[in-house]
């Protein structure tokens, strides 16, 4: 196991001969070319599988005013939709993390996707607020094998700085989720109500049931299978949280995509009810702060991976958010006076875009401690940051409809204790926090 995070060689891992190696130099001509087609091929299914939780929030979030309404339930109620999927998601992971080291990733992730597929039919039928939040919570702990099964199968296939540059290829896929989602939940609004939201997500799920059974083989041999039930998953967290590196990036990702999903679960309502836009204009900004996180990404896996310390990048990343969140704490505090929607939307600009590097360089700081059960890594990773955003996603709206305060303070707090996680627990100023990492 690598000190500190210390990254390998950069090259893609020996996989099974079902035709999902990436590796360099091995053979010319018809078979090559083959082996390329797959790896793009599972590029774009593990793009759409990680596109599942933006798709489940995302598209939803211009129908949050309207559902209060149709339902004659408060914005904190309505808001418990949110955060129901959001530990829901943190919380399948745990099961289903573990399940794809024993049994394989295919199997436990065709049922996932069934089960969520049901969920959402049932979103989509829901006549009272207490039912859809009930659903909600089960399309969650569904939609968490998508999640954690993509990031064990990148992690089965690719070690070191290719890794890196996968993840962020995989945000560039999934980061046309978050721009679309609002966009097309805005036009579904023009239509139809809410209902029709889930009633597309409900078809979306029907696709990714069909590409993955006939388009994603097995990425996990039977031989590197755990033969042991819950007890060996245990163990195996126990171990992977006794690292204090796998657990200090751990941390540091979950705290910042607090501070991510503070902003998603409260933008509608600060953008729609504080700021007076209508659901179009929110899905706009929505959109648009979401192409600068794919921009970022971008960078982060073309020119910067492999020839900038990843924990560097990081650091970078977390100062970003915290100037940010910051800058949006002094805005909604009234500091500057009135501000309008444009400064406001800037300063969530430059935060949502800096997750572009925080988020995926954390996972694969994170993931590089592990060797074996890289599902059960997944898992935690997954859970943390899905427990730590569900638990932020309340507190947003504590104030009520009318101001922005909540989202900025919650925003900061979290910005904050990343940090703090990152520098007390990763040490990167250290020669065992700093040993390779990311040459």
């Amino acid at each position: 196991m690598p000190e500190g995070g210390a990254i390998p060689d950069a090259a893609p891992k020996a996989v099974t001969d079902r035709g999902t190696g990436t590796g360099t130099g091995e053979g010319t001509g018809p078979a090559l070319s083959a082996r390329r087609r797959a790896g793009l091929l599972v590029t774009l299914v593990l793009g759409g599988l990680t596109a599942t939780p933006p798709l489940s929030m995302d598209m939803y979030l211009p129908a949050l005013p309207e559902v209060t309404r149709s339902l004659h339930a408060p914005a904190a109620t309505v808001q418990l939709t949110l955060t129901a999927c959001l530990a829901g998601m943190a919380l399948g992971q745990l099961v289903v993390g573990p399940m794809s080291d024993r049994w394989g990733r295919r199997r436990p992730l065709l049922v996932g996707l069934v089960v969520y597929v049901v969920a959402t039919a049932l979103c989509a039928l829901a006549p009272t607020v207490e039912l859809l939040v009930a659903c909600r919570l089960a399309q969650g702990l569904a939609g968490a094998a998508g999640i954690v099964i993509a990031r064990a199968v990148v992690r089965d296939l690719y070690d070191g700085v290719a890794m890196a540059r996968f993840f962020s290829t995989l945000m560039l896929i999934s980061g046309v989720a978050p721009v679309v989602a609002p966009l097309i939940g805005a036009q579904i609004l023009r239509g139809t109500d809410w209902r029709g939201v889930f009633v597309l997500l409900t078809g979306v799920g029907l696709l990714l049931v069909g590409v993955v059974w006939t388009r994603l083989p097995e990425t996990l041999p039977a031989a590197e299978r755990h033969a042991g039930g819950v007890g060996e998953a245990l163990r195996s967290m126990r171990r992977l949280l006794g690292d204090p590196f796998f657990t200090g990036y751990m941390l540091t990702g979950g705290f910042a995509f607090a501070a991510l999903f503070a902003y998603i679960s409260a933008s509608p309502f600060v953008v729609q009810e504080i700021y007076g836009a209508s659901p179009q204009t929110f899905g706009l900004l929505f959109g648009v702060n979401s192409v600068g996180l794919v921009l970022v990404g971008q960078i982060n896996g073309r020119m910067l991976v492999g020839r900038v310390r990843l924990d560097r990048v990081l650091a970078a990343g977390l100062s970003v958010v915290v100037l940010a969140s910051a800058a949006l704490l002094l805005m909604t505090t009234g500091v500057f006076g009135e501000v309008g929607l444009a400064p406001v939307a800037a300063a969530l600009f430059v935060l949502m875009s800096a997750m572009g590097v925080t988020l995926p360089n954390a996972q694969t700081l994170a993931l590089l401690r592990v060797r074996h059960s890289a599902g059960s890594a997944s898992a935690l990773l997954g859970t943390s940051s899905f427990l730590i955003g569900a638990i932020a996603s309340p507190l947003v709206g504590i104030a009520g409809e009318g101001t922005a305060v909540p989202m900025a303070v919650v925003q900061s707090a979290a910005a904050l204790v990343a940090v703090a996680c990152f520098v007390g627990m990763c040490r990167p100023w250290t020669k065992a926090g700093a040993e390779g990492a990311g040459s």
